[in-house]
């Protein structure tokens, strides 16, 4: 069985592994993204832009290998989308990297600040925006540009819309529709009163701590705890949530348990946690109940 965990939300297909303090890689490779880089697993390498949430080890120790692996493989240049703040010292490690090696691999290092957007392709961008957890922390939003013709010119035939549009005339209404929003590590903050994060589809958020004795911890490292979701699911009434960034001292069943005795039924719904994998399929018994002889 692979390491990365597959899901599908609403039609987007998620491909992580997430355990707080170990490594942190979601990707959605349909979109060409990839939220944080963990250790680089071989499944995220082809996957062209990486959107680092912080520098923190366990989410950030494998860009220079995924830079490496891309030139060793014959990949073009990836890229690396991160705080400004970072931007500089991550162009530092690969020049250590090329130095140690005695060859360069190259890679593109973006940086970026709250509310600046950097295109993923045509129709579609990711938006940074700050979070609470530590110095160039960021979150993202993949964010898809919609255009659509206006009401008013519904019926009119190709060379009149033309002609309309030399004539400087604006004919289509143009929309952002988020897709995703990944919200790296994180205490609870403003960011979650942002419009495009409000109405993503599908908001990945991290909740570390479920022990009710350890809120004092969660408040201390600036992560959230099982006690502060229903402010989240207040925040995003209409979202898919993926938990990610549990612990591996925290059993799935008792983090799993916490979010039911914690969130409303309809909250609890629409919760899915990251790192939960499907049940197994049953293998199919023979015709007097028992396994096949080869099982």
């Amino acid at each position: 069985m692979g390491r990365l965990i597959e899901k599908t939300i609403d039609d987007v297909k998620l491909l992580g592994f997430s355990l707080a303090g170990e490594e942190t890689v979601i990707a959605a490779p349909e979109l060409n993204v990839c939220f944080d880089i963990g250790r680089a697993p071989r499944e995220v390498i082809s996957i062209d832009n990486i959107c680092l949430s912080h520098g923190h080890m366990d989410h950030a120790a494998g860009i220079a290998y995924y830079f490496s692996q891309r030139a060793f493989i014959g990949n073009a240049a990836g890229r690396l989308i991160v705080h400004r703040r970072l931007a500089q010292s991550f162009q530092k490690l690969m020049d250590v990297w090329s130095d140690i090696e005695k060859h360069p691999s190259p890679g593109e290092v973006i940086g970026v600040e709250h509310l600046e957007d950097t295109p993923i392709r045509r129709g579609l961008f990711v938006r940074a925006f700050d979070v609470n957890h530590c110095d160039g922390a960021l979150g993202f939003t993949l964010i898809e540009k919609r255009h659509k013709l206006k009401e008013e010119f519904i019926g009119k035939s190709g060379p009149q819309l033309v002609a309309l549009k030399k004539d400087g005339i604006e004919i289509e209404d143009r929309a952002e529709v988020p897709l995703i929003t990944y919200t790296g590590d994180t205490a609870l903050g403003r960011f979650l009163e942002l419009d495009f994060v409000q109405k993503s589809k599908i908001v990945i958020v991290e909740c570390t701590f479920y022990d009710r004795d350890h809120k004092e911890r969660a408040r201390a490292g600036r992560h959230i705890h099982v006690d502060d979701f229903p402010r989240v699911c207040e925040a995003l009434p209409d979202s898919k949530l993926v938990v990610s960034h549990i612990t591996r001292r925290t059993d799935l069943r008792f983090a799993k348990r916490a979010l039911e005795k914690t969130l409303a039924p309809r909250d609890l719904e629409r919760t899915t946690i990251l790192m939960e994998r499907p049940p197994r399929p049953e293998k199919k018994r023979g015709p007097t109940g028992s396994l096949p002889a080869s099982v």
